[in-house]
């Protein structure tokens, strides 16, 4: 039976091999960022809403975790942002009460952690991965063309309180585009309230597949390295330098599946499959030559190449 709101696993290059929960439709979010992979946002707001029941969701999740397979974590993303669906709070709980096995993480942009209820619903959470690009807000305002009630101090705010309530990891994503965030001002913005968070990991990003706004442009390792040494700070990782997914979970996935979950939720190129999958190039251009004659693969170029991507109807998920 097909599910609606269970993806992969996919292996991420932040995460190993992560089972990923949609709890959102697409394109269902309080941002409208320009680097996002997935487009635009067709549905911008600040209301939590009652989506998807939370039951239905629970019950996939029983029957995909009933076998208990190999995961590296269980995570809450997906066509937009996490934090807006009122089945948040249950689905964690049921996660942690019956699969305590297992690290439970939440992708989130951030902008919803001043909120009581979401901060008290997260709680249960081993991991939460929030987002923060900019301490400034016309910086902000560029970048993520938020809802317009959304102001970047009350976010770093709800960002701050959270960290004194969460017993679990923080890892702050600070999404680097040249240019645009990578000043002396702005870099010195970011350090102060990256200060103030205190997340246990930063993670440096940058955009790695066709962005949603064409003028986005990605850094380079010297700009994000140059990044790490201003912050000036220990437990600064690069994402995509350390590859955290073990070869027993490559051998738990078969490799038609493994591309298809990756593509269904990443447009990618066939290099970047061979060093997601650890399949060889040959394996992956067979299973695309495949997948695409059987119509169920797009191909587009980027600037790093050709990008294949599951095709999907524009009611279907991606992930953010």
């Amino acid at each position: 039976m097909a599910q609606k709101h269970i993806f992969g696993p996919v292996l991420s290059r932040r995460l190993g091999l992560s089972l990923g929960i949609d709890l959102i439709p697409f394109k269902t979010c309080s941002y409208d960022c320009a680097y996002c992979e997935c487009g635009h946002t067709t549905s911008k707001t600040i209301t939590r809403q009652d989506f998807f029941p939370a039951d239905e969701v629970i019950a996939e999740l029983r029957t995909t975790l009933m076998p208990h397979p190999h995961l590296d974590s269980i995570t809450l993303a997906g066509s937009g942002e996490p934090t807006l669906a009122r089945s948040l709070g249950p689905v964690i709980a049921f996660v942690k009460r019956e699969y305590p096995e297992y690290t439970l993480s939440v992708l989130t942009n951030g902008s919803l952690l001043n909120i009581r209820d979401v901060q008290d619903e997260l709680l249960p959470a081993d991991r939460v991965i929030p987002t923060l690009t900019s301490a400034f807000q016309h910086t902000f305002e560029r970048i993520h063309n938020p809802h317009p009630s959304l102001k970047i101090d009350a976010i770093i705010n709800g960002m701050v309180q959270f960290r004194s309530m969460f017993k679990g990891a923080i890892w702050l994503e600070v999404f680097i585009i040249p240019g645009l965030n990578t000043s002396d001002k702005e870099l010195a913005g970011l350090k102060g309230a990256i200060d103030r968070i205190d997340p246990d990991i930063v993670q440096l990003n940058t955009v790695d597949r066709p962005p949603a706004e064409e003028w986005v442009g990605a850094a380079t390792g010297a700009e994000l390295e140059r990044v790490r040494g201003v912050l000036g700070r220990p437990g600064i990782d690069i994402a995509g330098q350390r590859l955290p997914v073990s070869l027993e979970a490559q051998a738990n996935v078969a490799s038609t599946d493994l591309i298809r979950a990756t593509l269904c939720r990443r447009p990618s190129t066939v290099e970047d499959l061979v060093r997601t999958t650890g399949l060889s190039g040959g394996e992956v251009a067979k299973i695309l030559g495949a997948l695409e004659r059987g119509g169920e693969v797009t191909s587009q170029r980027g600037t790093r190449g050709v990008f294949y991507a599951i095709c999907h109807e524009p009611e279907n998920r991606e992930i953010k």
